[in-house]
């Protein structure tokens, strides 16, 4: 059993499947909704998915541990978490900056992740408005051109996405992300077996589920892997605080091992139960399965405005994005809420006031890369196109190798297997060999493949 008694000053969540329910959320984001089913419609169906597993299995699962046990030997902020273990690990403080990088990535996200969470508000009330009815697709890709090419709509929702997050942050873990995610997590799993309901009458839902399951190695190729591999890293959240910041609120009796299979098992439950929800939609109206992002916001509301039903079920949809976006919003921002408590000793309250208002003030930046600012470019690339590729390609990546390598190398064998409480043997050597070797590898890959150096 556990010795240390280190407890968090900010609370603990009432029980393991709260925990699972928050990790998953945080998990759970829009990518999950179009992002996966759509890789592995295009990467060889169910071969893309069992490659995906086999990633998570190896990379995925032992990272999340990792992070989940950071978080609870040290009951603090990620910063404070990696200072008072590197102490106790007579360790250099320079890894201090795993969670500092951390704490940094989830602000940098949640500042764009805010506007298009903000799209979400917006097309419910397209939806709910009749405003797909009969569009074409050139109809669809003007409605979006004008609703992202409109500065003020953009701030406006925008600011509406901040304020709903911050306030549940404000309540604090029990009152707060607790009693949302208690809520918002159910609330999403029906409007995704509604949907897929809905999917059985369009005709077309075989055609999807082979779409989704059928293997076709023909189109598994090195990409494939690759893709496979960074999705089983990206689509669990890792490297950006919020994992650590919510294991510090598990109770020392939970099992991380078995919470993290829970919760990788349920993120790729909800990615593919969205991805038979969507296309047999897609295919009843001769749509294009693979068409990435625009999927969302240009295809998806094409098919609901040429179907029956389609005004209530397209509204549904969209709120069910929208709940997906807020719970990983929450667990984004929770590492620097927490910080500036610790750090400043503040009440809650004003952390997060603090926290959403610089949060808010850099994801103007985000609103106007689409309009005003579009034309403005570094490199290439705007505003929103920078924070995206800093985040996603260079800072998660990083912060991830450098947490599989101190909690593998740096940290004593005597505290992880304190943490852990591996009852076996063999499960905790073969986590040891993947948080040394197997994972930081293959970070590494995927960060050099994503950068184009590989």
């Amino acid at each position: 059993m556990l010795t240390h008694n280190r407890q968090s000053i900010h609370g603990q969540w009432s029980s393991r499947l709260t925990f699972i329910m928050a990790a998953t959320g945080a998990a759970v984001g829009l990518g999950n909704i179009w992002k996966f089913p759509y890789l592995t419609g295009v990467h060889g169906g169910s071969a893309f998915v069992l490659v995906y597993m086999l990633c998570v299995a190896a990379l995925g699962l032992p990272l999340m541990m990792a992070e989940v046990m950071l978080g609870r030997r040290g009951r603090q902020t990620p910063i404070n978490t990696m200072l008072t273990l590197t102490e106790e690990s007579n360790a250099s403080q320079g890894w201090q900056l795993i969670g500092w990088s951390g704490t940094l990535a989830g602000i940098l996200i949640l500042s764009y992740y805010s506007v298009i969470g903000g799209w979400t508000i917006g097309y419910i009330f397209h939806a709910a408005a009749g405003d797909f009815s009969g569009l074409s697709g050139d109809g669809a890709s003007s409605l979006f051109g004008d609703f992202v090419g409109n500065p003020l709509i953009q701030v406006g929702w925008h600011t509406v996405f901040m304020l709903i997050t911050m306030s549940i942050v404000a309540r604090g873990v029990q009152s707060g992300l607790e009693k949302a995610v208690t809520y918002l997590m159910p609330a999403l799993l029906v409007l995704l077996l509604v949907l897929v309901g809905y999917a059985m009458t369009t005709g077309h839902f075989m055609k999807g589920l082979v779409f989704l399951f059928t293997p076709d190695f023909t189109h598994f190729s090195r990409t494939s892997m690759l893709t496979a591999m960074g999705q089983a890293f990206f689509s669990l959240s890792l490297g950006m605080g919020t994992i650590m910041i919510y294991g510090s609120y598990l109770p020392k009796d939970v099992s991380i091992a078995g919470t993290s299979v829970a919760v990788a098992l349920s993120d790729t439950m909800v990615a593919l139960i969205a991805g038979m929800a969507i296309f047999p939609i897609v295919f009843a109206n001769n749509l294009i399965p693979g068409a990435g992002p625009s999927l969302i916001f240009e295809t998806i509301p094409v098919a609901f405005g040429h179907m029956a039903g389609g005004t209530l079920f397209g509204t549904l949809f969209f709120i069910l994005l929208l709940i997906a976006a807020w719970t990983s919003s929450i667990s984004l921002v929770e590492p620097t809420v927490t910080m500036l408590i610790e750090k400043f000793n503040v009440t809650r309250r004003a952390a997060a006031a603090w926290t959403g208002l610089v949060t808010w003030c850099l994801g103007i930046g985000t609103a106007f890369s689409f309009n005003l600012w579009s034309d403005v470019t570094v490199l290439g690339m705007t505003f929103f196109d920078h924070l995206d590729f800093l985040t996603s390609n260079l800072m998660l990546p990083l912060g991830a190798i450098c947490m599989a390598i101190f909690a593998g190398w740096v940290m004593s064998e005597h505290m992880s297997r304190e943490e852990l409480n591996m009852n076996s043997e063999t499960g905790y050597f073969i986590w040891k060999i993947s948080i040394r070797v197997i994972a930081p590898i293959a970070v590494l890959i995927v960060l050099l493949h994503v950068i184009g150096l590989f």
